[in-house]
């Protein structure tokens, strides 16, 4: 149970994220993603990130019942900082993350994938923003990179989710392949960018971050304040206190 990196390739590191049963990372867990990040994108070997999970499904968000269990704001704060650290380290990764994304990708796997390079999916994958169901806001920033602005509030009002046939409709999803194929499409993509230049890699990394015309970064600590007046004014307590018909734990 963790993140484990692997390098089944040169020039490829894979990244999988396995915290049983759903995928919902607990504070330690995110801030354990963006080091393994960061770890990656550091070394001169790498030239592309293939981030995925294991399991049934690629992230269902924050652990809502490790959120239960405080009786303060600790485990909220821990949370929001990191998920904030987890995002920005995709989006800073030195070299490309592709996202191999299977099965139900919620909240914080918003932000994962909405900050990723390229995005790999398996035909049963979902991806949605069920923030309101379950006491929380943020991620917006984040979907509103892989949907159109009202589509993105359509979903986030409803808690609705999209498929990945209808993501690569907008042309967020790169390939919509059976899970079976999902790491060989992943591999296969992550091959291709690899086999170029690791300096110009970087650079081109860089150079389009460079001219992104959203700060990711401080669009979602932006979100992230009225999560904090949602708590303090005991909406988000009385909302949280209803979650747990699901099997998927609750987003961020």
């Amino acid at each position: 149970m963790g993140v484990s990196t692997t390098r089944p390739e040169k020039g490829i590191a894979v990244l999988t994220v396995d915290f049983p049963p759903v995928n919902a990372l607990p504070v330690q867990g995110w801030y354990d993603l963006a080091d393994a990040v960061r770890r990656a994108g550091r070394d001169p070997e790498t030239r592309c990130v293939v981030l995925t999970a294991a399991g049934q499904g690629f992230n269902a968000g924050v652990d809502i019942k490790e959120l239960r269990r405080d009786s303060g704001h600790q485990a909220l704060l821990g949370a929001n900082r990191g998920c904030a650290e987890a995002f920005a380290a995709v989006y800073d990764c030195e070299v490309p993350v592709v996202a191999a994304v299977g099965g139900h990708c919620l909240g914080g796997g918003i932000g994962l994938v909405g900050n990723a390079d390229a995005i790999v999916a398996a035909e049963d994958a979902t991806f949605g923003l069920p923030e309101l169901d379950r006491g929380a806001l943020g991620a917006a920033t984040h979907l509103a990179r892989l949907v159109p602005q009202h589509l993105m509030r359509t979903l986030y009002y409803t808690s609705r989710t999209a498929t990945a046939a209808e993501l690569a409709a907008h042309g967020a999803v790169w390939r919509v392949v059976p899970r079976t194929e999902l790491m060989p499409c992943a591999l296969g993509l992550a091959r291709e960018i690899a086999a170029k230049d690791g300096l110009l890699l970087r650079l081109a990394k860089a150079a389009i971050n460079g001219i992104d015309p959203v700060d990711v970064r401080r669009s979602y600590r932006f979100e992230q304040g009225f999560t904090f007046e949602a708590n303090l004014s005991g909406v988000a307590g009385r909302v949280r206190a209803t979650f747990g018909a699901s099997p998927e734990e609750g987003p961020r």
